[in-house]
């Protein structure tokens, strides 16, 4: 069978396993769309975490930007990981033990503040919106090569199927969806990466196979692709160009961000136990692990592949995968020279002799342009792979994309209904009311979703790192602070997170989309008027900082919170108990 009736086949049988389980699993109140009925087991939702964790960021882009990024690229895998630790020592048990459903709800009552309330309700649309449209993206990639359809016409199939099984299933058909998807998108990474390490290298574990050496041959497989970058033009793949400051930047923004975001965060509420909270803390780490320790194996793999296939070899005998490709317009080839060969290399290179021969073939700017999010998708078609590997992967990245789909949405859908509605316009809502509202608010927000995936500010991964910037200038300092600050109060915490969210905006909109200095078209060379020499993905470590800055200065000439406060602040960091935590 071809690719495309694999990939139907493979596909249609998980969307029906997807959707069977969201009919089974509908929930029936409030406290089962909100947190599943707070009775998940720390496996289950250890599984369920690592797949709403593992976004088609993770799956689809992750390998994509180390392929090009090279070592730059490790600071998406220290930043990730590290932030699970964050968010397992930090804060998972202690909002667990507090017992709210969402994190409005605990800055809500935390710094007894409408106003907070409010603030944070704003900041977790923003960020879930900006997170949300790098997986939609990520579903029209998908769709557009292995069903053959408009990009867009993809993003519109992802938005139907995660608005049935967000809006009729809640948080308890997602559970349950997202830990039939950790398997699937776990095998289908895993697969690929293994049959290519054995063909690579001889070795089946990738991990060991990207630092082996190349199969029939005393080459390190690592020394050879430095090799293949440096005559293209390019730096060494295993050298790193970014400054040690922005490094460090990103990778503390990743961190942050990751124990700040909302969709996470409100995992932890559904399980018994606070102790429950940290076993699947635990589970969830492992299993995303897997993963991340295999992506830098598989962007190595496939930049190795993609080199090896395409440079200096005629267009005319290029394999069917890269007209496909081609096809989607993800992938481009312009023969400058007219000569029919592809070449690929880079053109600002400070290797003189390599400029003046691509000069002199009337080159300028490499022939092929190849976009981030489909290396690890054309990865199986370029080691030639079977095609129901093939379709495997897509049905794995369709996976990890709609899983972190649902959990935003329900972040959404229960910061209008429960948050806003309930706790702030109308608190005498009926549970019937308040229900049906979540469901209309999933609803828009899936359409809103789709509008981002049908018009994305960037790729895949570049999206989501905004994401989780104004997560770490937003939510984490007033999270952390309220847990560990008795001091901490509503006038602090509110202003923090005002001016840290604002400063985040202002510099995303700034130095990502070039909106006061040119457009998007300016981006390029406003890079060297960065602040401190950050980057935008960065930047989110600097406005946490000056939240930080402004809460405790705001606090200080500001009176302490009500005793009462101060005592659930003592109550919910000891974690004695590690009992029942009831959420009301």
């Amino acid at each position: 069978m071809d690719v495309q009736i694999w990939t139907y086949l493979i596909v249609g049988i998980t969307f029906a396993l997807y959707i069977g389980i969201a009919i089974w699993s509908r929930a029936g109140s409030t406290k089962e769309f909100y947190v599943a009925g707070g009775g998940v087991s720390p496996l289950a939702n250890g599984m369920a975490t690592a797949a709403d964790w593992m976004s088609a960021a993770s799956f689809i882009s992750m390998a994509g930007i180390i392929s090009f990024a090279g070592y730059d690229g490790a600071v998406y895998l220290m930043g990730w990981t590290g932030g699970y630790v964050l968010l397992a020592l930090l804060l998972a048990p202690y909002l667990r033990k507090f017992g709210k459903f969402t994190v409005p709800d605990f800055i809500g009552e935390r710094y007894y503040s409408k106003t907070a309330r409010s603030v944070v309700v704003i900041c977790a649309l923003v960020v879930s919106f900006t997170y949300v449209a790098g997986q939609m993206r990520g579903v029209g990639v998908v769709f557009s090569r292995f069903l053959e359809v408009d990009i867009n016409t993809g993003v519109i199939i992802g938005m139907v199927i995660v608005l049935f099984y967000a809006v009729l299933g809640g948080m308890k058909g997602i559970t349950y969806t997202q830990v039939a998807q950790y398997c699937v998108l776990i095998f289908a990474f895993m697969v690929p990466a293994i049959f290519i390490s054995i063909q690579m290298t001889g070795n089946p574990i990738p991990q060991l196979g990207m630092g082996g050496t190349v199969s029939g041959g005393d080459v390190y497989l690592l020394d050879k692709l430095n090799g293949l970058q440096t005559e293209l033009g390019f730096a060494e793949y295993t050298d790193g160009s970014k400054k040690i400051i922005d490094v460090f930047a990103i990778t503390l923004a990743l961190m942050v961000g990751t124990a700040g975001l909302p969709h996470v965060i409100v995992r932890f509420f559904t399980v018994k136990k606070v102790k429950d909270a940290r076993k699947s803390a635990g589970w969830a780490l492992l299993l995303i692990a897997i993963l991340y320790t295999t992506a830098p194996a598989v962007a190595v793999f496939a930049k190795a592949n993609l080199i090896d296939t395409v440079n200096d070899k005629n267009y005319a005998d290029m394999p069917a995968w890269f007209t496909n490709w081609e096809k989607t317009g993800l992938l481009t080839y312009e023969d400058k020279n007219g000569d029919g060969k592809i070449q690929y290399y880079n053109d600002k290179s400070k290797d003189e002799a390599f400029l003046a021969n691509a000069e002199a073939q009337g080159l300028k700017g490499s022939e092929l342009k190849i976009d981030n999010d489909i290396m690890v998708l054309a990865n199986p078609e370029i080691a030639k792979l079977p095609n129901w590997v093939i379709a495997l992967v897509a049905a794995g990245a369709l996976a990890a994309a709609l899983s972190t789909a649902a959990g935003l949405l329900l972040v959404i859908s229960a910061s209008v209904s429960h948050d806003l509605i309930k706790k702030m316009i109308n608190p005498n809502i009926s549970e019937k009311g308040e229900l049906w509202t979540a469901r209309g608010a999933a609803a828009v927000a899936v359409v809103i979703a789709g509008y981002f995936g049908i018009n994305p500010p960037g790729f895949v991964a570049a999206v989501v790192a905004l994401a989780f910037g104004l997560a770490a200038a937003s939510f984490f300092p007033a999270i952390i602070l309220g847990i560990f600050s008795k001091r901490m109060n509503k006038e602090g915490a509110v202003s923090g997170m005002v001016v840290g969210l604002l400063l985040m905006l202002f510099y995303m909109l700034k130095f990502k989309f070039g909106m006061f200095d040119g457009g998007k078209d300016a981006v390029d060379g406003l890079k060297e008027s960065w602040w401190f020499g950050i980057s935008p993905e960065g930047f989110g470590s600097v406005a946490m900082v000056v939240n930080f800055i402004v809460a405790f200065t705001v606090s200080k000439f500001t009176p302490a919170p009500p005793a009462e406060v101060q005592d659930i602040v003592e109550h919910i960091r000891i974690p004695s108990g590690a009992g029942e935590a009831v959420a009301h």
